[in-house]
């Protein structure tokens, strides 16, 4: 009875084998038709953020931007594609392997760029529910099977003759939702939820790799108050105006330079050129709970000619919560006021005033810049700044005249502290901020105090502009 028992478990494995070996390979031949998964990618999430797919079968994601250019991007998959708005991008994969594999945005998009991130799950190949037969030979073990049908497993030993049920296979773990941390991008630091500058105090805001951003920077001369005076011209939009203009290239994932020229200081119109290196320590991570930077720069006078000026700062950045991060950038800006150009001399009056040799002001300066950014909606930021200064005090210079003889007893340095606020809108590539601020200046060595002499509550209309190319 034992015998004829194996030689018919024998017949049956032999029959399994055959219609597995015959009608599996000709079933094999069809190429299984993708399975097809439609994305929304908008502002700033992917819609779902959770796609399951089974090892071994092809995939097909049909993925449509709502609003701007978006990029989805599996590094561990080697998928990088661009999403032009309301066009559908199509990616085809089959995947050849069980895990979880993070996706993100790709493409610089705005302020919450860093929110776009969702997960691939890849699953084991589930065997068919409909009676299919699967037959596995034990590679370890000559004349073992193991037989895979309705949900059953049988190992079959031919030599010993035994038949032993095993368990069934493991179930797929629970699909849990992606995190931040597991959908870090590979290809850089995540971009940070705010922008290169508040009003005028930088911001550690990594610059991406690659990318040439530029920036322009725009500020009014006539105070908005008191608003009797400024609106007849407009809040001071008819007043003169300066324009400045740089660019920063990211040389590096973590090093960047740059180029700036503002064409004003105070006195006059000193065409200031600025060339620096910027190097970020640090990104606000799990692991580190500030992102941290530095900035080393000199500015020459006269387009880059005469009269230097050497910049080291630091700019440090804590979030207080998702919506609100906090600033500090200190800075060090060595021979600020060399050969004393910013100190009245004796031929700028008529007739000359000796007086005025002996009216010294410092020779080098610090700053000490402390700022909020707070979002209100995902690409609307409203921003806060404050630098009070040391040292040499960037300003207008006046004498000291005595009453009723009209005669100059001295002179005192006339200048405020830099105070600032403003508007922030991102637009894709581009970030506009409506600014408000005491100082025309917008060089690191003299953005730090008021070259118009404003006091805080005095203050005018600017904006800034920032665009970034090339990636």
């Amino acid at each position: 009875m034992v015998k004829r028992r194996a030689y018919l478990v024998t017949l049956i494995l032999i029959i399994g084998t055959i219609c597995a070996v015959f009608f599996g390979d000709a079933k094999s031949q069809t190429p299984a038709a993708p399975v097809e998964i439609k994305l929304t990618a908008r502002q700033f999430e992917f819609e779902p953020k959770l796609i399951t797919v089974q090892k071994g079968q092809p995939a097909r994601l049909l993925i449509t931007a709502t609003d701007v250019e978006h990029g989805f991007a599996i590094e561990e998959l080697g998928i990088h594609k661009k999403l032009k708005p309301n066009v559908v991008t199509v990616v085809e994969f089959t995947p050849t392997r069980v895990g979880r594999f993070p996706f993100a945005c790709s493409v610089m998009c705005g302020a919450g760029h860093d929110e776009m991130i969702g997960e691939l799950v890849v699953t084991e190949e589930q065997a068919s529910a409909t009676g299919n037969v699967q037959v596995k030979f034990d590679d370890n073990a000559v004349g073992v099977v193991v037989v895979e049908a309705g949900g059953e497993r049988l190992r079959i030993d031919t030599r010993a003759k035994t038949v032993t049920r095993l368990e069934p296979l493991e179930a797929p773990a629970e699909v849990r939702p992606p995190t931040a941390a597991a959908a870090e991008h590979k290809h850089g630091p995540i971009p940070e939820a705010y922008d290169y500058r508040l009003v005028n105090v930088p911001t550690p805001k990594s610059v991406l790799r690659g990318s040439l951003n530029l920036s322009f920077t725009h500020r009014f001369t006539q105070p908005v108050r008191p608003l009797s005076q400024s609106g007849r011209d407009l809040l001071g939009l008819d007043s003169f105006a300066v324009s400045s203009f740089g660019i920063f290239y990211g040389i590096t994932d973590k090093l960047y330079a740059s180029a700036y020229r503002s064409p004003i200081c105070q006195p006059g119109l000193c065409r200031t050129v600025e060339f620096g290196m910027g190097y970020n320590l640090l990104d606000e991570r799990d692991r580190s709970p500030v992102a941290l930077s530095t900035y080393a720069s000199v500015e020459g006078d006269d387009n880059f000619r005469t009269d230097y000026t050497y910049n080291f700062q630091v700019m440090v950045a804590r979030s207080a919560s998702k919506y609100v991060h906090l600033f500090f950038s200190p800075a060090l800006h060595l021979n600020a006021n060399g050969r004393r150009r910013f100190d009245p001399r004796p031929a700028n009056f008529f007739p000359p005033e000796p007086l005025a040799d002996e009216f010294r002001q410092p020779k080098h300066g610090g700053s000490f810049g402390f700022g909020v950014s707070a979002r209100i909606r995902p690409s609307i930021s409203l921003m806060f700044e404050y630098t009070p200064r040391v040292g040499f005090k960037l300003g207008q210079v006046v004498p000291v005249v005595a009453p009723g003889t009209g005669r100059i007893t001295g002179f005192r340095n006339q200048s405020e502290a830099e105070l600032g606020f403003g508007v922030e809108k991102h637009i894709g590539r581009h970030t506009f901020t409506l600014t408000f601020a005491n100082t025309q200046t917008t060089t690191t060595s003299r953005y730090n105090s008021s070259n118009l002499g404003l006091s805080p509550g005095r203050f005018t209309i600017g904006f800034n502009l920032y665009r970034r190319f090339l990636k």
